[in-house]
């Protein structure tokens, strides 16, 4: 559901795919040919929210900015997980957020990155580019290869796939 607040309507292009059960409300700006899935909430009330081209945010996932301080800003082909919570950060282009973790205000995600599952990256966190962190709190725990760079645009690249699946065969509702 896409709705209006203070005057803000959420900008989605036509190239998206937006479950009718997310939640999408006030300054959120989506690129071309990303999807927000079922029941993932982008909550543009108290600060502005931007997801790059060919990004995924997968079921219940949650972004929040921090009032009058931190937007939350998405680069392109990032995969954020199932559950995630992305809030008041940056998360630099071709990253995956694995499911459940958790990125606190001010915090920057380098390029080409993993955050692990169930990790919490805590507030004002740096994490430098290509590399993989997870536990709680997220620690560096290694570089990352040319292998998982090409898995990383495979999981974007499954969520392009799952669009063209679903635009052709909608769900149906009771």
């Amino acid at each position: 559901m896409l709705r209006s607040y203070q005057g803000h309507w959420p900008t989605i292009p036509a190239s998206c795919y937006i479950d009718s059960s997310a939640q999408i409300l006030g300054d959120v700006v989506l690129g071309e040919r990303s999807s927000v899935w079922m029941n993932a909430v982008l909550r543009g009330d108290v600060n502005s929210i931007r997801v790059g081209s060919n990004s995924n945010v997968q079921d219940c996932s949650v972004l929040h900015g921090q009032r009058n301080l931190y937007p939350v800003i998405v680069g392109d082909w990032v995969t954020i997980g199932h559950n995630a919570t992305v809030h008041g950060c940056v998360v630099e282009d071709m990253c995956v957020i694995g499911m459940g973790a958790s990125i606190l205000n001010n915090s920057r995600i380098g390029e080409g990155c993993i955050i692990a599952a169930g990790s919490v990256v805590p507030e004002h966190t740096v994490v430098p580019p290509r590399t993989l962190w997870a536990g709680v709190p997220a620690r560096l725990r290694r570089e990352l290869t040319e292998k998982d760079r090409a898995l990383i645009l495979e999981y974007a690249q499954n969520y392009l796939d799952y669009v063209e699946i679903y635009q052709k065969n909608p769900p149906q509702t009771l």
